[in-house]
């Protein structure tokens, strides 16, 4: 064990740098704060154990000290992901593990963990609120460059209508104008990503919200037998936000998560306040977050698909119009907040809204 000054243990222990230090063996000698706080750990816990004994054997972490020792060599992995086993969330961290030689003997190791966590946050988050302007832009075109020859085309089938006396010929008016009905509607979806500012938050309660578009979406023809599962926090309070934005953030959500169980399944509907604070693009210091999250159990999003799912027009349905979810991020990311898709372990997929908890005056 490690034994120095106070002021020492002091100085290191006041790092904002996670600091572990190994034996020979592997076995933990010391960790500091930091090293504790981002590992969700004890340095009782940890002391004189092994590391993959109290993290597991599964943990990016343990590759990186075996090697090390192993070699007698650095080993450097930048943006690791860890997950924080008190929180429950994953950090980015960049770790370096060093030898400690006595001459030519090695007598362990020292481990480095720099949480890069606020960082790479921010940047997703100001990469999302990037995406969606663009999107807003592209939106603003192609609904400016559609919608009039559009209203044209219908109007010129409604006529053509008029002058067909063969009943059998009628269906083709009819076919254009039901045609052009549908890329209006997808026009009106488009619409949603070209209105950025014009929020009006007023004091909502968010269980309101999700009560009412659950009862919606239960009496819709896609619902089945679908089961609700609902865990909801009390203790949240009312919010400062745009109670008809956030309702259709939530009923994209919802709407594809049943689309995806196929009438059967259940539909988990999860809020919390998150324990650990978040960054936002709008504040200078971490903000507290609340959480509602929306799982599903249907057969998940491929792999593959994950890197585009928000992007307009990406879809894999073949009714879909691949807008639900680029209008629920924009919605979101004007809030403030992000939303975060994940493959549940045990199929499905989770859908996680955060945001800012701005409570009501």
């Amino acid at each position: 064990m490690m034994n120095w000054p106070p002021r020492i243990d002091a100085v290191i222990n006041s790092l904002r740098i996670g600091i572990l230090a190994f034996d020979e063996t592997g076995q933990t000698e010391f960790l500091n704060n930091a090293a504790s706080k981002i590992l969700g750990l004890s340095s009782t816990l940890a002391k004189t154990r092994p590391i993959a004994e109290y993290l597991g054997p599964q943990h990016p972490l343990v590759p990186i000290i075996r090697d090390s020792l192993e070699h007698g060599s650095d080993v450097s992995i930048r943006d690791l992901a860890i997950a924080d086993r008190i929180h429950s969330r994953v950090q980015r961290v960049n770790v370096t593990a060093a030898p400690i030689y006595d001459g030519d003997q090695l007598r362990g190791i020292v481990v480095t963990l720099d949480d890069r966590t606020i960082g790479s946050e921010l940047e997703e988050l100001m990469n999302q609120r990037t995406r969606s302007e663009l999107f807003a832009q592209l939106a603003a075109g192609v609904a400016h460059e559609i919608r009039n020859p559009l209203g044209g085309i219908r109007g010129a089938a409604q006529l053509l209508s008029g002058k067909l006396e063969d009943p059998d010929l009628q269906r083709y008016p009819d076919l254009i104008r039901a045609e052009t009905d549908r890329i209006r509607r997808l026009l009106d979806d488009l619409a949603e990503l070209t209105h950025g500012g014009d929020l009006r938050p007023a004091s909502a309660n968010i269980y309101e919200i999700l009560d009412a578009v659950l009862e919606l979406q239960s009496r819709s023809s896609e619902w089945g037998s679908i089961e609700i599962n609902r865990e909801f926090d009390p203790s949240l309070p009312e919010l400062e936000c745009d109670r008809d934005r956030l309702t259709q953030i939530f009923i994209n959500l919802i709407r594809n998560a049943v689309q995806a169980m196929e009438f059967k399944g259940t539909l988990t509907v999860r809020t919390r306040i998150e324990s650990s604070f978040h960054m936002t693009p709008e504040a200078a210091t971490p903000t507290q977050m609340i959480r509602i999250d929306i799982e599903d159990t249907g057969p998940g999003i491929p792999e593959e698909d994950m890197p585009y799912i928000f992007t307009p027009f990406f879809t894999r349905r073949q009714q879909g119009t691949g807008l639900g979810l680029a209008i629920a991020q924009h919605w979101t990311v004007r809030h403030g907040g992000q939303l975060i898709a994940r493959r549940l372990n045990e199929g499905g997929m989770q859908m996680r809204v955060l945001l800012p908890l701005r409570r009501t005056k």
